[in-house]
């Protein structure tokens, strides 16, 4: 199916394209070569990015797993280990990267309906200084996960019992704007004891391309050694970086609209006798709905055809707003959802 004959898309929020305003500041941005550090939009989105974290440096990367890819490798050495939950983007979605190209052990702990890992996981996944176990170096947290917002509590006290154990901290914070958003706070807040976070621009935020990692200056310089070594140098990336910098500047308030829409969504769905979805578990962009085995394997073919994209999935499908669906197309969904069950 062509762009142009497409309706809206739920598969996620990294099907956003660059709004006409974001294409005009892309278009006039100044490079230079990044590699050699000239490149002034980078720079630029670098600093901001850092000072938005609270940290000291930052380093701009093509993508999410890239940035939490350079981070792992910052902070953990060959047959070391890093703790994470057992659903979270770093363990599940990854590729195995760090396992890879690293030659770390992967410690997936237990996550409850909110995507929260439990502190005493923590105490009980930690090895023992023991040279028969790999030793325990880095706890991966995530903000938001599935949709679901960690308050700034809960990373708090995670971040906390696992330097108590003197593992280093990193946030994965893919749609940590959305979490900020949600809950009202500086993003800064939230990742205080953090000793790396990774932002994605390309989600929520509407970038085309890239995420930024921040950190300590020595983390940060050893990531960029990381980032050469998988290839993620970039030349005149000023292009891309002025995306980045427009949506930090534009993009971020608007995302209170996504999370009015996913909710908005999910209420109408509510009506719908055949589909199953928890309206009071909607806190931000995402909405998972259920429905019999039949209709799902059926109901994305059937949409297709009528210009609405969705992932499949035999049971449970997830839908995510963003900055390109309306309420208007939301109403259309549902419109089209009730002739598909009649």
């Amino acid at each position: 199916m062509a762009t142009g004959d497409v309706l809206v898309d739920f598969r996620s929020d990294t099907v956003t394209r660059p709004t006409a305003a974001m294409r005009a500041v892309m278009a006039k941005a100044d490079v230079g070569d990044d590699v050699y550090g000239d490149d002034p939009n980078v720079n630029d989105l670098q600093d901001k990015v850092a000072a938005l974290m609270g940290k000291e440096a930052a380093l701009f990367v093509t993508s999410g797993t890239q940035s939490n890819l350079c981070a792992m490798l910052a902070h953990c050495q060959r047959g070391q280990e890093i703790l994470t939950g057992e659903n979270y983007h770093v363990f599940i979605d990854e590729a195995g990267g760090a396992s890879v190209l690293g030659g770390i052990m992967m410690a997936p702990m237990p996550t409850d309906e909110t995507g929260a890992l439990n502190g005493d996981d923590i105490d009980r996944t930690v090895k023992p200084d023991d040279p028969h176990c790999p030793i325990s170096s880095l706890l991966c947290l995530e903000n938001t996960v599935s949709g679901n917002v960690q308050s700034v509590d809960v990373i708090d006290a995670l971040a906390l019992r696992g330097k108590a154990h003197g593992l280093a901290v990193h946030l994965d914070g893919a749609r940590l704007m959305n979490a900020a958003v949600k809950l009202d706070v500086p993003v800064r807040d939230i990742v205080k004891h953090a000793d790396s976070v990774s932002l994605c621009l390309s989600k929520g935020l509407g970038a085309p391309v890239g995420s930024v990692l921040a950190g300590s200056r020595e983390v940060i310089s050893r990531a960029y050694r990381v980032r050469k070594l998988v290839g993620g140098g970039l030349r005149q990336a000023g292009l891309l970086a002025a995306a980045g910098l427009y949506a930090l500047d534009h993009h971020v308030d608007r995302l209170a609209d996504d999370h009015a829409n996913a909710l908005r969504l999910a209420e109408q769905l509510a009506t719908i006798p055949q589909i199953s979805v928890n309206v009071d578990a909607v806190q931000t962009n995402m909405v998972f709905m259920t429905m019999a085995h039949d209709a799902a394997a059926s109901l994305p073919a059937y949409l297709q055809n009528k210009g609405i994209l969705i992932n499949g999935h035999p049971s449970r499908i997830r839908l995510v707003t963003h900055l390109d669906v309306s309420a208007e197309k939301i109403d259309q969904f549902v419109t089209e959802l009730r002739g598909f069950f009649a």
